[in-house]
């Protein structure tokens, strides 16, 4: 097959998305290219080989790791990079950088890096007039409240507390965003894709209905324009680039809608929006070849899906 018509994609940390990881081959048949899978793992043993070809890596803080990426990408001819981890996001950046000619969609490092930081994220969204839960500090909180590890992530270490005791028996307060608790509420998922060029292709909100490990397991698109609007300020306000995951909250008690965090990554729900009519195998695959795309808006309302786990087997030496 000519190079022109093989697409080779490495995922940063794609261990379990082999369902995605299908999706993407499969439009790649339908174009007329020929997809082929490596995902940067620590382990071979992933679900992820089902599909694709395992690279063993370096892990996102070793000295070393942007070097290895480097090399790897040049060595089995990557064109497309795509970081599903929040570690891998800044060091996806930086390969970026050094490797102009490879698709790398993200956004520039600064942005990966606020992001990823949930107190630096909070003042950014502050400052871009952006609605936000009330944050607070260790001076002035009140109560029920929310805290949120700084640099976690899948909703690890989330700590409802009570009163004034229980914030004094975190460890470190510091590491920690605290924010208003909002008990009564809807949680939200915007997948969007921003063009290289800085224009949002698609935008489509789910409801996460049931949450398993930080990760969704049952949701549903629901076109709330209001969702829609404020997830394309946002977009027109921060300078984000690629696949990224707004997550909003809906206080129910006061019928507002509120921004929690984005991920400038694919989430792992972004499969109900493919589904859905989101054409992200096309935008990659034509950005890649420097081929113009247009916005998508009609994509199916109310499209509901549900996952589950499958084993892969590995068979040992």
């Amino acid at each position: 097959m000519s190079q022109s018509k093989r697409i080779a994609i490495l995922m940063l940390g794609g261990a379990r998305r082999v369902s995605l990881a299908e999706h993407l081959i499969a439009d790649g048949r339908r174009m007329g290219y020929e997809v082929e899978i490596f995902s940067y793992e620590l382990n071979a043993e992933v679900p992820i080989a089902s599909v694709g070809k395992i690279v063993i890596g370096r892990r996102w803080k070793d000295a070393d790791v942007v070097d290895h990426l480097v090399q790897t990408i040049r060595e089995h001819r990557i064109d497309i990079v795509l970081p599903f981890v929040d570690g891998a996001i800044s060091i996806a950046s930086e390969c970026k950088r050094q490797l102009p000619e490879v698709f790398i969609p993200v956004s520039p490092e600064e942005i990966a890096v606020a992001m990823y930081d949930k107190a630096l994220a909070a003042e950014m969204f502050a400052q871009a007039g952006i609605a936000i839960p009330t944050t607070y500090n260790t001076e002035q909180c009140s109560y029920p409240a929310i805290a949120k590890p700084r640099f976690g992530s899948a909703s690890k270490g989330i700590t409802v507390l009570e009163n004034e005791s229980q914030l004094r028996e975190l460890s470190h307060p510091e590491d920690y965003l605290i924010q208003e608790y909002i008990g009564h509420r809807e949680e939200y998922t915007v997948d969007c894709y921003v063009s290289q060029a800085g224009e949002p292709l698609y935008i489509v909100p789910r409801l996460r209905i049931d949450v398993v490990g930080g990760e969704v397991a049952q949701t549903r698109t629901c076109r709330i324009e209001q969702l829609i609007e404020s997830s394309r300020d946002i977009i027109m306000a921060i300078p984000f680039r690629g696949p990224i995951t707004i997550q909003f909250i809906r206080d129910l008690d006061n019928d507002r809608y509120l921004l929690m965090e984005i991920n400038p990554r694919l989430g792992g729900g972004v499969v109900c929006s493919m589904h859905a009519g989101a054409p992200l195998s096309e935008y990659l695959f034509k950005e890649s070849k420097g081929i113009g795309v247009e916005e998508c808006k009609d994509w199916k309302d109310n499209l509901f899906i549900t996952r589950y786990f499958k084993e892969v087997v590995f068979h040992g030496k």
